[in-house]
């Protein structure tokens, strides 16, 4: 099981947001590191000196996955069956798999893009 994260979660976690904090405490203590891509990490990271220094914090212990041309194609074509035009949000869907928990600020659009994708997750909302 992971635990990926939308960049809701990311903003929470800045938020400081105790109870995901202690979600992803708990999953770092079972050896499990959060997964993400990239493509969240640009639309969370101002790269303010100080001013996002939990999320700095936080990013060495999270599974940052590229979104590069095979991810890419793969949400273009998941998107393609929905209608939306979200990408960042599809490539999200797409890192989890069946028993996975997403952490998003979005849960409806995630919800649909997840059963387009034929995934089984649980959605927590942030």
């Amino acid at each position: 099981m992971s635990l990926v994260l939308d960049a809701g979660a990311l903003v929470a976690v800045e938020r400081r947001d105790r109870e995901l904090i202690a979600v992803i405490k708990r999953e770092r203590q079972h050896g499990r590191a959060p997964v993400t891509h990239g493509g969240v990490i640009g639309q969370v990271w101002r790269g303010r000196s100080g001013r996002q220094a939990i999320l700095a914090r936080l990013l060495p212990a999270v599974d940052v996955h590229p979104l590069d041309d095979a991810l890419g194609r793969r949400a273009g074509v998941l998107l393609g069956s929905t209608g939306g035009a979200d990408v960042i949000d599809a490539a999200v869907v797409l890192l989890a798999a069946d028993g996975d928990e997403i952490v998003t600020s979005d849960p409806r659009d995630l919800r649909l893009l997840a059963e387009a994708a034929a995934t089984q997750v649980d959605l927590i909302p942030v």
